[in-house]
């Protein structure tokens, strides 16, 4: 029988899944991912890519009903099936780093969302504060719980954004993409091409990707940025599987091109 990804309402999803969203939902306010910007998006705690990677070894993704192996793991079966498929090395680069912001719990908080025991704050797929929360969302039940949705500027259709004003000028729900996204724009040098550094920022924003909303917010840029996160996707999500690697037998392989287009020094976090 063909594996169902994403099927948020099998009964025998985890009840941890259902609460880490209705956490999200209800805490993922727009000052408070104002909030997240500030304190996080320090760049000043340098870390090599690998040492990274290393680090996500010791985190499992409480938001994801489909996978329960450390997130490494997931990283390495997306890089090799883009590798298997010899996509650009810049796409399987992306692959094997695009959840990486996730080492966000080494500094995070229960407080927060971002530690290993609170991931509100850090996975699970992600939406536009500061206008209304679409039916989309996975339970969509848990919207009303949010406080924006009784606050006037963000409950509306377009809430604080400008019709059609476009992808790139929306703020998300905070978690692993923009932190990724915003370090990698940071770092001096980094060389992933545009259609990368929209599959690392966007490939958790399923509302709009699959979910087919925020339309009045889009502009005409965005249709390319769809095509470039649906071709991703089917990476993402559809080579999970129980199969596991040894990170240090795929590192002979994958470290020349992290190098190619990221350098040789640490990031800062």
């Amino acid at each position: 029988m063909e594996k169902l990804f994403r099927n948020y309402n099998d009964t025998d999803v985890n009840a941890a899944v259902r609460d880490h969203y209705r956490k999200m939902r209800e805490r993922q306010t727009f000052e408070y991912v104002q909030r997240m910007h500030r304190k996080y998006l320090m760049f000043n705690k340098p870390m090599g890519l690998w040492d990274a990677m290393i680090h996500l070894n010791d985190l499992i993704d409480v938001s994801d009903p489909d996978l329960d192996l450390p997130n490494v793991q997931h990283l390495i079966q997306s890089a090799e099936a883009i590798r298997e498929d010899k996509r650009p090395d810049w796409m399987q680069l992306v692959g094997l780093i695009h959840d990486l912001g996730k080492v966000m719990f080494l500094w995070g908080s229960d407080e927060d969302g971002t530690s290993q025991n609170e991931q509100w704050g850090m996975v699970g797929d992600v939406f536009v504060v500061g206008c209304a929360l679409p039916e989309s969302c996975v339970y969509p039940e848990f919207n009303q719980l949010n406080p924006d949705m009784r606050d006037s500027r963000y409950s509306s259709e377009l809430g604080i954004y400008e019709k059609h004003c476009g992808l790139d000028n929306l703020t998300l729900a905070w978690g692993h993409d923009e932190y990724l996204f915003q370090v990698l724009q940071h770092h001096k040098g980094n060389l992933i091409p545009e259609a990368g550094m929209a599959m690392i920022r966007y490939h958790s924003f399923y509302p709009w990707h699959s979910g087919g909303s925020y339309t009045s917010l889009l502009c005409d840029k965005d249709e390319e940025y769809l095509n470039w996160i649906r071709d991703f996707n089917k990476y993402d999500l559809y080579t999970k599987c129980n199969k596991t690697y040894d990170l240090e037998e795929i590192k002979d392989y994958y470290l020349p091109i992290a190098e190619k287009y990221l350098g040789t020094g640490p990031i800062y976090w």
